[in-house]
């Protein structure tokens, strides 16, 4: 797998520069050994293995250069107001900008109240739709946590996907490609400045865009390369944005997709699937929530302690929901009239996430495993991948 995804190794060099980084001391000349690790690299280019070991040195001494600037400059900005203001004088167009997204933001959720959403309904529309999670109360982010629904609430790539997806649809076409796919990324960037540039809406917009360059080009729009570069890109940023619980988890998310997916998609032929639409519907569901819960399930139960059991039932409601709460969001704003169907839906997703979390079972709470220990499920899950992935090859088990 290495040997195809060589972004993917350089994405680990970066991240063990960066982790190491954050205790080595900051008195060894790091730039001077970047700079030599750098020439080795180009001086060994006629010897593949030592050139490859050399670079990825130099991701390494990169992850650590960058993460000792970045402790710098956050040091340098909270004790100095001389850097604060010149900074403030710098990004006045940036703010004005996002200032003026805010407004509208306030202005879009203030006609949603006026159709008549309230209460529950109308906290779960202003985050799903709009990122502002402000009036959600504690039960309900309760409930959405125990059943492993929590994820909708906050802007993320599952949004962004469904938005862009509806874009496509509305926008691309064939003959003004480039145009149309333009379009679609000027509309997400505008939505990312709307609901404010979270991190993890600025995250998921940036691996969009390279998904939306890649298939340009008619390359393998989505792959392991792929999220990798994009790793790398956003750490060279911000180096320190590896330790945000976001980054992790959606990463991992979309990681173990990658990785999985082959697997779960040999359990059905192609042929069966394509003449049967709801099997092919309900499967791709199942196996999607699966390969992403493998990824996630480790982080979940290491950061909040519990681990819900029945996600799949959740995703196979919440999903849906969320991708027709997000489309008659749009349509009320247009059409006001139809603000009641918004309420209905929002009403009944809330309904049956609370009859999930009041089964006796849903979540298992008090895990609190070491860093050590998620390590070693990783590596578990990782092993069990690899074997089910080279079993299913030397089977010669039909693949779509």
């Amino acid at each position: 797998m290495t040997g195809e995804t060589p972004l993917l190794r350089l994405a680990v060099c970066l991240m063990a520069g960066i982790v190491a980084g954050c205790h080595l001391p900051a008195s060894w000349p790091w730039l001077l050994i970047l700079a030599v690790a750098v020439v080795v690299a180009l001086l060994l280019r006629q010897y593949e293995t030592g050139q490859s070991v050399a670079i990825a040195l130099c991701f390494v001494v990169l992850g650590i250069v960058l993460t000792e600037r970045q402790l710098e400059r956050e040091c340098r900005e909270s004790s100095s107001s001389a850097t604060e203001a010149g900074q403030t004088a710098a990004t006045t167009t940036l703010d004005r900008s996002k200032t003026y997204f805010l407004q509208l933001r306030s202005r879009l959720l203030q006609r949603m109240a006026d159709q008549g959403l309230t209460g529950d309904e109308y906290a779960v529309v202003a985050a799903m739709a709009l990122g502002d999670k402000s009036a959600l109360s504690r039960e309900l982010k309760a409930t959405y946590a125990v059943t492993g629904a929590s994820h909708v609430l906050a802007l993320s790539g599952l949004h962004l996907s469904i938005i862009y997806s509806l874009l496509s649809l509305l926008i691309v076409r064939r003959r003004w490609r480039m145009l149309s796919q333009l379009v679609c990324l000027l509309s997400i960037w505008a939505f990312v400045l709307l609901v404010g540039m979270s991190v993890s809406v600025v995250r998921s917009a940036l691996m969009i865009s390279i998904y939306a360059l890649m298939s340009l080009g008619h390359r393998d729009k989505m792959s392991v390369n792929t999220l990798a570069f994009t790793a790398i890109v956003m750490l060279m940023v911000q180096p320190l944005s590896l330790f945000d619980i976001g980054f992790q988890m959606s990463f991992m998310a979309v990681f173990s997709i990658l990785v999985t997916m082959p697997i779960f998609e040999r359990v059905f032929t192609q042929e069966y699937l394509m003449s049967h639409p709801v099997v092919k519907w309900l499967w791709a569901m199942v196996s999607v929530s699966c390969a992403a819960q493998l990824g996630v399930a480790p982080l979940i139960a290491y950061y909040f302690g519990r681990f819900s059991t029945y996600f799949l039932l959740t995703n196979l409601v919440v999903v849906p929901a969320a991708t027709l709460i997000l489309y008659l969001s749009l349509v009320v704003l247009i059409m006001p009239s139809l603000a009641y169907l918004l309420i209905y839906i929002v009403g009944l997703l809330n309904a049956a996430l609370l009859y999930i979390a009041s089964i006796p079972g849903s979540s298992i709470e008090g895990l609190h495993p070491s860093v050590l220990q998620v390590a070693m499920v990783y590596v578990v899950i990782a092993a069990v991948t690899y074997i089910l992935a080279i079993a299913g090859y030397r089977s010669g088990s039909p693949r779509p």
